[in-house]
């Protein structure tokens, strides 16, 4: 038996294994090391997962035990319906991160996500709800925590925040998570916040929209105003983008109920897309004390949870038609494709994460690639 491309066991060593001894006939880490490559390799459910296997099955008899051959599809599903989700995650990431030497995150972009044939229908399950962290700057998955409801990522997101290091990170959130006690567990935790606003929080919309127009109509003196404007062209569309801060903004309400609320911002959008302008305009809060141009850049960024996660799995891990409604194994599964598409992305190799997951299925010795890069 030769070396691992996939070194698991001492990343999994706590992992609690929940099937009863007399029933093993597969060791755990062989079964989660055969799913990791199939999924890899282009497999979208756990019976793609059973015939990746066994269509290589000499490859990994290289090295995984493996003592009574390969698992049926059966079994894969029985263990990962079964198998505790944070724990399984807490292994996973680490392992994640430590190879892609991951040191320091100074951004980190947080959003939800439903997976929409987890439950509903004739199911009597709501559709499982995964609320992701993301490393804008590495295009790292970072950690995940499951609700049933978009509603409960207010919930969900303190939890989240506690499996993160965000000492000197920005953390970015919607407007669901502009929350008092999001904002301070952030602080408390040695991070600073960038929470967009709307109107679910008593007048503070109102309040950071008179302070711009008291700037409009009396000036900026003795007021710390900046503004920055980008210009981008592509994909048919034309977009302005026009940024605003206020740092140390005097007349918010209740203003010391938001820990070191610091800064207030405007984002005014304007988009033409075949001759149709739209415009938008959004508010945010931020604890940093930094530019207006730091300011845009981390907000543009928090777009990329949406455009390098949350696509890719619907487009090329085909998350939104997967049917898994148990909780656990629906989890365990996403938890898989976010760990197979930090391990694509890291891969030097040009072309999509398509077509990288498609020559990771032809080819043993690009999946080594990536296992190890």
């Amino acid at each position: 038996m030769s070396t691992s491309p996939l070194p698991i066991r001492k990343y999994l060593r706590r992992l609690k294994d929940p099937r009863i001894n007399r029933c093993k006939r597969h060791l755990l880490t062989d079964i989660i090391t055969m799913a990791i490559c199939a999924v890899i390799g282009n497999a979208n459910t756990w019976s793609d997962i059973a015939t990746f296997a066994r269509r290589r099955k000499e490859w990994f008899q290289r090295f995984l035990e493996l003592p009574n051959g390969i698992p049926s599809q059966h079994t894969f599903r029985r263990v990962f319906d079964r198998l505790d989700p944070l724990a399984l995650q807490k292994g996973l990431v680490q392992w994640l991160h430590e190879i892609s030497e991951l040191l320091g995150v100074r951004h980190i972009a947080i959003d939800g996500k439903t997976l929409r044939h987890s439950g509903g229908g004739s199911s009597s399950l709501r559709q499982l709800h995964l609320v992701s962290a993301w490393a804008t700057e590495a295009s790292l998955f970072l950690g995940q925590v499951a609700t049933e409801e978009k509603s409960n990522e207010i919930t969900a997101i303190p939890k989240l925040l506690e499996m993160l290091d965000l000492h000197g990170a920005l953390v970015t959130i919607d407007a669901m998570g502009c929350q008092k006690e999001i904002a301070k567990k952030i602080v408390d935790q040695g991070g600073h916040y960038v929470l967009t606003v709307k109107g679910n929080q008593e007048h503070l919309e109102e309040d950071i929209e008179n302070c711009f127009l008291k700037v409009y109509e009396e000036g900026s003196s003795g007021v710390h105003y900046e503004t920055y404007e980008t210009e981008e062209d592509g994909h048919g569309r034309h977009e302005i983008r026009s940024y605003e801060i206020i740092t140390e903004p005097k007349g918010i309400r209740n203003q010391d109920a938001w820990p070191q609320l610091h800064v207030i911002g405007k984002c005014n959008t304007e988009r033409t897309v075949h001759g149709q302008t739209t415009c938008e305009v959004r508010y945010f809060i931020g604890s940093k004390r930094c530019s207006v141009r730091r300011y845009s850049k981390v907000l543009r960024n928090h777009w990329g949870i949406e455009n390098n996660l949350h696509w890719q799995m619907d487009v090329t891990f085909g998350e939104d038609a997967s049917r898994i409604q148990n909780r656990h194994g629906g989890e365990n599964y996403a938890m898989l494709r976010r760990l197979a598409l930090g391990l694509l992305k890291q891969h030097p190799s040009q072309g999509s994460i398509r077509s990288k997951r498609y020559e990771a299925a032809l080819d043993v010795a690009f999946l080594e690639d990536v296992l190890t890069k």
